[in-house]
């Protein structure tokens, strides 16, 4: 039985950990990230992959809340909305402001009803063709539940509600709110990301014979006659029996590109049509003076320009505390999803504060001792009816897969939990071929979970013919 090459090697980018910045001028050292992220309960294959390095997830702490708050002063809270689906949303709407009750008569029920029954990948078969914005004008959702809830959930996947599908929307509805008990609860990392996940991964697959190579740049790929592949950077030519492709949009549209042998024709075509999203900004700021001893470690925002939400690193993150506790001040960190292109980036930068100061009125007259803005452009955009384009993790060569948020899997994932997902689901393929065992994946049902909502769901439009088939 042939088996896998006893050598292996992650060529990767470090992206957890982007820079050091050097504070004030006291000497300290911080490490800068790409903005918060949360860690929800049902990133069940995530978390699965951190418990490799960190078995009772201790590198990880959780939030108590959700929080959101609109400019026009209305607050939405997820802490004591019922996990329990279908009680989860229908919890969610009367405990919410944003939901009043003649806003609820004149939604369309037979618009809002296909929410309940979000099945995947008939989802995107059914939306795709529309635009998150669309889809909560069809329903008829009241603005100011649209702006606070719905839209941080479109902006979550770093793009402006009438750029992004429907179908993804959808499914974060489904995932959050209607095919799991955990609802909006999550974790963040104690630490740092390179000294709470990446380094500790890293470590772990040295131990397992892994060559790590940071910020190696791989400039060609081309399929061998045996079934392998020989890659080219800028230091060597490495031959390998088997490749995953883990790349961001641009970088695996370059890729692609420039290698005229991989894949075939069809597969660079539809790669070389993918899109970037929008550029973010990520503003970490030093003050010299504590933000109110109340305010939460994370408050996601609508309406306040393009700030998106604010995070007191010094609530969970050590680092930060540190520095906290010595000069007493705060560590406060400001993400702008989707910043229109072109935009100028010192006036954004300078908004952005302009923002915190609106929200955080205690921050007005603190000094800024030091600030570090990281701006960025490579999250993948799912665009109205672009799922067709979108790599799965089989390519036309058995060999050479795809993994990452971008790929489409065929399972109820997004974001952080898609890209972990498809990772082990690209493993599994090439394990598969080498007659190994590969990883189980868990995931949120693959429909919704009521029979009842599933049949209110078919209402006033006809059955797919996998629903036929159910």
């Amino acid at each position: 039985m042939p088996q896998p090459a006893t050598r292996r090697t992650v060529l990767a980018t470090g992206a957890g950990a982007l820079a050091l910045g050097c504070v004030g001028c006291d000497g300290t050292t911080a490490t800068l990230s790409r903005g918060f992220h949360a860690f929800f309960r049902q990133y069940y294959n995530l978390r699965g992959l951190l418990r490799r390095t960190d078995p009772a997830l201790e590198r990880l702490t959780g939030l108590p809340d959700y929080p959101l708050r609109h400019a026009t002063g209305l607050r939405d809270s997820f802490r004591h909305v019922p996990r329990t689906p279908p009680l989860s949303a229908l919890g969610f709407v009367a405990l919410s402001p944003s939901f009043r009750f003649a806003d609820l008569r004149a939604m369309d029920p037979r618009t809002a009803l296909t929410l309940l029954d979000v099945r995947v990948p008939e989802v995107y078969d059914r939306l795709d063709g529309t635009s998150a914005h669309d889809l909560l004008d069809a329903v008829g959702f009241p603005d100011s539940a649209r702006h606070l809830a719905f839209e941080v959930f479109s902006r979550s996947f770093f793009a402006d509600p009438r750029e992004l599908s429907a179908a993804e929307m959808a499914l974060m509805f489904h995932i959050y709110f209607l095919g799991s008990a955990e609802g909006l609860l999550f974790d963040v990392p104690r630490a740092p990301f390179p000294a709470a996940l990446w380094d500790p991964l890293a470590r772990y697959l040295t131990r397992h014979h892994t060559e790590v190579r940071t910020a190696t740049a791989v400039e060609h790929i081309a399929p061998t006659r045996d079934g392998g592949f020989v890659t080219a950077t800028g230091r060597d030519e490495r031959r390998y029996d088997a490749i995953v492709l883990a790349l961001d949009t641009a970088g695996l549209r370059s890729l692609a590109g420039r290698c005229g042998e991989l894949g075939d024709a069809p597969w660079r075509e539809r790669i070389g049509r993918l899109r970037t999203a929008p550029p973010f900004l990520v503003s970490r700021l030093w003050l010299d003076r504590p933000v109110a001893h109340d305010r939460p470690g994370f408050l996601g925002t609508s309406g306040f320009g393009t700030l998106d939400n604010i995070s007191v690193l010094e609530r969970y993150e050590d680092e930060a505390a540190r520095w906290s506790g010595r000069t007493g001040g705060s560590v406060v960190e400001l993400h702008a999803y989707a910043v229109p292109p072109g935009a100028d980036r010192d006036a954004e930068e300078k908004r952005l504060l302009e923002q915190l100061r609106r929200v955080y009125p205690e921050t007005r007259p603190a000094t800024v001792l030091d600030a570090r803005h990281e701006w960025h452009e490579d999250c993948p955009l799912f665009p109205v009816g672009g799922y067709g384009d979108r790599p799965t993790v089989r390519t036309p060569h058995p060999r050479l897969v795809v993994a990452g948020d971008l790929v489409r899997t065929g399972l109820p994932v997004a974001l952080m939990e898609r890209a972990a997902t498809s990772g082990f689901l690209a493993a599994n393929t090439l394990l598969e071929g080498w007659g190994v065992r590969g990883q189980t994946l868990w995931t949120v049902p693959d429909r919704g979970r009521s029979t009842p909502l599933r049949a209110l769901a078919t209402w006033g439009r006809p059955p797919t013919a996998r629903e036929r088939a159910d």
